[in-house]
């Protein structure tokens, strides 16, 4: 079930899209690469505890949506609910900063990888407190831990523009109030879901321009970034230069990045 609104609000795309990115232009195809890796949903699924009930606010195409609760989906990008699979949770089409449902009416509440594209960061997450009795569980990164990725060597641009979207983990905590735990994940080796650091020993998926598409930093930083970042990747690689100062990634079975679960309670 789709329900939708009769027209966007003001600062959306067309699409719907809410935050800074238009996922109407770069969403197409999101869902090959951003799979739901199992390690983190299983941290997901821990934070939730005892919950029935679940409000997934910028559920995109319902990735990490457990499959043992009760689920109501928000997302407002009309691309990215059109890839959500068949028999996937309801999902209504709404905004963080103005979820139409009552007071405390969800046991809990998720936002995975979009907190950094919501409008007001502070209005959102009391949206989210104010109608969740429990847990409100956000999978977000650290801008403050995104330079430790060999990418700053090759785009500094998109590095720093992520930086620039991310919320501090100072201003989630404030924002969600209550009793905050900041939980670092590690990132896997095989992860299959495809944000930047995903590929820490995986470089060559990174001259995929359809991997590159489903990172939304990559859609700020203008073509020329991106040609010089292919080019001079490929070339590394080819000469074996990557390998001479990164080459220990490849065989690192998990990456210390910038991930980070945060959940915030009562």
């Amino acid at each position: 079930m789709d329900l939708e609104r009769s027209a966007t609000t003001p600062g959306q795309a067309p699409d719907g899209s809410a935050g800074d990115a238009d996922y109407g232009r770069i969403g197409p195809g999101y869902s090959r690469y951003r799979r739901p890796e199992p390690a983190f949903a299983a941290a997901i699924r821990e934070a939730l505890g005892p919950a029935r009930t679940l409000v997934n606010v910028g559920a995109g195409a319902g990735s990490y949506e457990p499959d043992h609760l009760e689920v109501t989906a928000v997302e407002p990008s009309a691309a990215m609910r059109a890839q959500r699979p068949a028999g996937s949770a309801p999902v209504v089409d709404a905004v963080a900063e103005q979820l139409p449902f009552a007071d405390r009416a969800f046991d809990a509440a998720l936002a995975s990888f979009t907190v950094h594209q919501w409008q007001d960061l502070r209005g959102g997450l009391a949206e989210l407190r104010r109608v969740t009795r429990g847990p409100v569980v956000v999978l977000t990164c650290d801008p403050a831990a995104l330079d430790r990725s060999w990418i700053t060597e090759y785009a500094p641009e998109v590095i720093a523009t992520e930086a620039g979207r991310y919320p501090a983990i100072g201003a989630l905590r404030e924002g969600l109030g209550g009793r905050v735990e900041v939980h670092a994940l590690l990132i896997p080796l095989a992860c299959v879901d495809g944000f930047s650091e995903a590929y820490y020993g995986r470089p060559e998926m990174l001259l995929d321009p359809g991997a590159r598409r489903a990172n939304s930093a990559w859609s700020f930083v203008g073509a020329e970034v991106e040609e010089r970042f292919v080019r001079t990747l490929r070339a590394d690689l080819d000469s074996g230069a990557w390998d001479a100062r990164h080459g220990d990634l490849r065989t690192l079975p998990a990456f210390p990045g910038s991930l980070r679960l945060i959940v915030g309670r009562p």
